[in-house]
């Protein structure tokens, strides 16, 4: 019998609400911390978007689905090139327009890079181990 694609899987959940809670955390108490809230932030969120995706969805191939983040996150930082927030209609300081975000910059998109490698080398070991 074929398994779905459709999966719950509550430890990549709770790795998701941790790792957004962490977010949260750099966001509003570690946000005067300059190292940490412009890059851990966005190293942390590529993988915030794996656990979550591996939360609900039976997907084997994990490099591509790091991929296919990789790309989403690219595609999102090149939209704030074009203030895609403001062309949708969020107000500056509103949740949506945060979440989108308002300015484009290189260096984020070498951030969601250096994530996306961290997570490639981390499901690379834990796959080995599993497999001894």
């Amino acid at each position: 019998m074929k398994k779905s694609a459709f999966q719950f899987h509550y430890k990549y959940f709770l790795a998701t609400v941790f790792i957004f809670l962490s977010e949260v955390l750099i966001a509003t108490v570690l946000k005067d911390i300059f190292l940490i809230r412009a890059y851990l932030g966005d190293i942390i969120v590529v993988m915030l978007l794996y656990t979550f995706v591996k939360s609900f969805f039976n997907i084997r191939n994990d490099v591509k689905v790091i991929f296919g983040i990789l790309i989403f996150s690219f595609t999102v930082e090149f939209a704030q090139y074009f203030n895609i927030a403001e062309k949708l209609g969020f107000q500056p300081g509103s949740t949506m327009y945060i979440v989108v975000g308002n300015s484009f910059s290189w260096i984020d998109m070498f951030c969601y890079a250096v994530g996306c490698l961290l997570l490639i080398i981390f499901v690379k070991l834990t796959g080995k181990q599993k497999r001894n």
